[in-house]
């Protein structure tokens, strides 16, 4: 279990989807608690058990040692609340450190990307500091977003709207990648409930098998096409075909709509 952080508290401004994903995973990972955590929410109200909730995101600027953002790009401008003293953190897509600190008042700023999948601590969370956060502040973000699966440090704000392309869309890609396999399963008469749980399956393994294996996607797929196997066949067909420009270019436009959604 992940050390608890037992002298600071944490306020979270929004608790949709992903708000109560991170909160849960916290909470799962021992490094909050609910007396650690505040949530702050429109309708004051929220999914995450034993937390306390407010409705105003300003009663946290006194209860906690750090805030962080989770809201609708579009509802960003109506969080009321003025913080200069306390570090800031930010999920909100599109929203870069400059912006934040001017409506918030906080020279202290963190932006981050992370997914629903912290629920599960299987998040992948990448974060940029701006110039005046602390050695503390960074510790702080490396520690919480660390506990929601893994967690890296960015030198370069544009890799966050990098990484909210990605965030999106992958689940997305994936989902659309296995229903193409499982439409090819019927095709070939295989039973639709077979067919899904086969292909969710090979997923879910390949999944584990590649996170485990130290070397890049590349070369796992150049190894298999080398075998010169089954896999080999339909590997070259994907490779050389335009799957992966199609790729690109549907990342690409996450990734410009990533810059410009909060505007």
């Amino acid at each position: 279990m992940t050390q608890t952080i037992t002298t600071q508290t944490i306020g979270l401004i929004g608790s949709g989807m992903l708000g109560a994903a991170m909160a849960r995973g916290w909470l799962d990972s021992g490094i909050l608690t609910p007396d650690t955590l505040l949530i702050a929410t429109r309708s004051g109200t929220s999914d995450v058990p034993g937390v306390e909730v407010v409705t105003d995101p300003q009663a946290l600027v006194s209860r906690c040692d750090a805030l962080l953002l989770c809201v609708p790009p579009d509802a960003l401008p109506n969080v009321k609340m003025h913080a200069p003293n306390l570090p800031i953190l930010s999920v909100v897509a599109g929203a870069t450190q400059d912006r934040l600190s001017s409506l918030f008042g906080s020279a202290r700023i963190i932006r981050a990307m992370s997914s629903p999948a912290a629920a599960q601590r299987l998040a992948f969370s990448p974060w940029i500091a701006s110039a005046a956060s602390t050695a503390a502040d960074r510790q702080l973000a490396q520690h919480l977003f660390g506990a929601l699966g893994k967690a890296a440090e960015v030198t370069d704000e544009h890799h966050i709207d990098v990484f909210t392309a990605l965030t999106g869309p992958v689940p997305g890609f994936v989902a659309a990648c296995a229903a193409a396999m499982s439409n090819h399963a019927r095709s070939e008469g295989v039973p639709e409930e077979i067919a899904t749980a086969a292909v969710k399956q090979l997923f879910l393994a390949s999944g584990i098998a590649m996170t485990d294996d130290p070397r890049a996607p590349e070369a796992l797929v150049q190894e298999m096409i080398d075998y010169a196997g089954t896999t080999a066949a339909g590997l070259s067909v994907l490779r050389d075909g335009p799957l992966r420009n199609a790729l690109a270019d549907g990342l690409r436009a996450a990734t410009q709509r990533a810059k410009t959604i909060a505007e």
